[in-house]
C-alpha cells in the first residue's frame, strides 16, 4: 500500500496550507517566507489546488482521479460532488466526529479495526458513507487510553452540521450530505475540474 511519508509541516508550507486544517496545533515554521518572483502559470495554479486536496485528504493520484471520474457522473456540480465524496470517506468522518486528532490518525484507527459502521466491522478508510450510517468505536476498545487522550484533546472541536456526534460515547451518525458551505477545506474545486478537463 502506497503511503505519503513526506513531512507534514514541510508540505503545508509548500502548498500554503495552515496545519490547523489537518488537525495539527503546530504553527508554521518561523522562517521568513522567501519571495518567489516567478509568475505561476494557469496550469501551475490548477495543479497546486489538486495537490492541496490530495494532501489534505491523504489520497494518491490514481485514487483521486477515480473520485473525479465518479463525481463527473453524478448529478450536480462536478467540483462540489468531488468534495462531498472526499468528505464522506470513512476516515474523514472519523476525523470530523473528533474520534481522531488528525486524518492520518483516523486512517490508522480504521485500519486497526477499532471502528464499526452500522454495527459491522470496517477497516477500509475509503469506504463511502451515506445518510443514516452510524459510525462507532467498538465497545471493547472505547476504554483504551488512546481514545481517552483523543477525547480530551478533541472534545472542544465543532462537529459539522451534516453529522450528529456523541464524542463521549465515540459515536456519530451521518444526518445529511455536506453542502459546499459546510466544507471548510481551503481548496478551489473549480480549478481541479479545469485541470482534469484539459
Amino acid at each position: 500500500m502506497a503511503v505519503n511519508r513526506q513531512p507534514v509541516l514541510k508540505k503545508c508550507r509548500s502548498l500554503g496550507i495552515e496545519p490547523a486544517f489537518l488537525g495539527l496545533s503546530k504553527k508554521r515554521s518561523r522562517k521568513k517566507p522567501t519571495r518567489n518572483t516567478r509568475k505561476v502559470s494557469e496550469y501551475g495554479t490548477q495543479l497546486k489546488e489538486k495537490q492541496k486536496a490530495k494532501f489534505i485528504y491523504g489520497i494518491l493520484e490514481r485514487q483521486f482521479r477515480l473520485y473525479f471520474q465518479r463525481s463527473a457522473k453524478l448529478p450536480g456540480i462536478t467540483g462540489e460532488n468531488l468534495l462531498i465524496l472526499l468528505e464522506t470517506r470513512l476516515d474523514n468522518v472519523v476525523y470530523r466526529l473528533g474520534i481522531a486528532r488528525t486524518r492520518r490518525e483516523a486512517r490508522q484507527i480504521v485500519l486497526h479495526k477499532h471502528v464499526t459502521v452500522n454495527g459491522k466491522k470496517a477497516n477500509i478508510p475509503s469506504i463511502g458513507l451515506k445518510i443514516g450510517d452510524v459510525i462507532e468505536v467498538k465497545a471493547e476498545r472505547k476504554n483504551l487510553t488512546r481514545f481517552t487522550d483523543i477525547v480530551g484533546s478533541t472534545h472542544t472541536r465543532a462537529v459539522p452540521g451534516w453529522l450528529s456526534g456523541d464524542i463521549e460515547n465515540l459515536r456519530g451518525t451521518i444526518v445529511a450530505l455536506p453542502s459546499r458551505d459546510q466544507i471548510d477545506t481551503p481548496v478551489n474545486e473549480t480549478l481541479i475540474v479545469e485541470l482534469y478537463s484539459r
